[in-house]
């Protein structure tokens, strides 16, 4: 089949499918672009042609488009994800940021930037980079830090192995990230005879890995000799769908259960477990219960330094840790029990290898009584003052009353973490 590489990245991207638990789905929702010199006779005008197959976003921030890429693959628990193009110079650069945002936070985005022509006829291009030691540099380059995936597609016949690259870190839980494809501008419209196989629905199975039977043997021994244990739900509590279960084990077993920022709601905030965020800007009673813990069952966090208090917060002098993470890089993380599993199966078998463990009353009743006096606090803060301008407090308050269960807030860096 002959199509442009444009032609030919819109086609593939609009085949691809995830599967997880039966259940299969549009890998690719989408495009945002921004057009210009670098994108716009390649892949703008694939997208024109193709539309059907991979709707088009318009975006008027570079850098906005990224964020609200991570915002998608984030609610959609990381099985669906949106592409987005721009031109070369600081129409890509702009996207370093987001794409920094994706890697860190373990969110899938695809990012095509335009880059220089590849065959260099053109040099200098616009605001093109002129590096004095090498003219195969250009400010692409500086996606390579912050992409889990990078590569520059010179010829076409390097595209079909590079989007295989591509999907397969995307579709990868402990992996994926930003992936950063670079598209010189005369490439993307090159003409190619292309395998019809290329263009064939593909699906990428989502893997859901089991715990590893002597770790989670481990892992059980440690924690049913603990006698004030705390869970810390990540953000892969909820990514791989884990909640009911998280759930199940806490109300069998009485183990409290704090949550780091990106495990906000993997426990409904007035379950009687629940006690609340935790770390630098976690709630007085899931602080208090992490400084005296004496096993800590981290499950799906990386255990950054707001959930850690930069390492302050777990103080007890024998506290041990479980971890229960699908990235090995993550589970070995200070020192614990380390069980590389998908958050769902791990919480189902360690709640298995744990029968008839609870937690002793008065540690239950403990964590009870710090939590709602966490709650009557927050609740005076976050009153009505009836002064003439509102508090801070006052607008979470307001907030909060009006927000239903399904409803999600988008906010900036500073105060507004802690304040979520």
């Amino acid at each position: 089949m002959r199509l442009t590489v444009g032609q030919a990245l819109v086609r593939f991207l609009s085949v691809q499918f995830s599967e997880r638990d039966g259940e299969e789905r549009r890998f690719f929702a989408g495009c945002f672009g921004i057009f210009g010199h670098g994108n716009v006779a390649g892949v703008g005008q694939a997208l024109l042609e193709q539309g059907g197959e991979l709707p088009y976003y318009m975006a008027r921030n570079e850098q906005a488009m990224v964020h609200a890429a991570a915002g998608y693959a984030r609610m959609s628990d990381r099985l669906s994800a949106l592409a987005c193009t721009t031109s070369i110079g600081p129409g890509a650069t702009n996207m370093v940021t987001g794409a920094a945002l994706a890697t860190v936070n373990r969110l899938p985005v695809l990012l095509l930037p335009g880059d220089v022509f590849a065959t260099r006829a053109a040099n200098p291009v616009l605001q093109e980079l002129e590096d004095a030691r090498s003219f195969d540099v250009s400010v692409n380059d500086c996606f390579k830090p912050v992409s889990k995936y990078w590569d520059r597609i010179n010829r076409p016949e390097q595209l079909p192995g590079a989007l295989l690259a591509a999907m397969r870190v995307l579709t990868d839980p402990a992996e994926t990230g930003a992936v950063t494809l670079a598209l010189p501008q005369d490439v993307q419209a090159e003409a190619f005879d292309w395998p019809e196989e290329l263009f064939a629905r593909r699906v990428w199975r989502i893997a859901r890995p089991v715990p590893e039977p002597a770790a989670l043997q481990e892992a059980a021994a440690l924690l049913s000799g603990a006698e004030r244990p705390l869970i810390v739900a990540g953000g892969g509590v909820i990514y791989s769908g884990a909640t009911e279960e998280l759930r199940a084990l806490a109300e069998r077993t009485g183990v409290p259960v704090a949550e780091t920022q990106a495990g906000k709601g993997a426990l409904a905030w007035d379950h009687e477990c629940s006690v609340g965020a935790v770390g630098a800007t976690g709630t007085t009673a899931a602080n208090a219960l992490a400084r005296r813990a004496d096993v800590v069952v981290g499950i799906g966090t990386r255990y950054s330094d707001f959930t850690t208090a930069s390492h302050s917060l777990f103080a007890h002098p024998g506290v041990r840790f479980v971890n229960i993470n699908v990235a090995r890089a993550d589970a070995v993380k200070l020192g614990g029990v380390s069980v590389v599993a998908d958050a769902r199966e791990g919480i189902r078998a360690l709640d298995e290898a744990l029968p008839g463990y609870t937690v002793p009353r008065a540690y239950r009743d403990h964590a009870r009584a710090l939590t709602a006096e966490w709650n009557t606090k927050a609740d005076l803060a976050c009153a009505p003052q009836n002064g003439e301008l509102l508090t801070q407090a006052e607008v979470i308050g307001a907030v909060n009353e009006i927000s239903g269960p399904r409803d999600v807030v988008v906010c900036a860096a500073g105060s507004m973490p802690g304040d979520l």
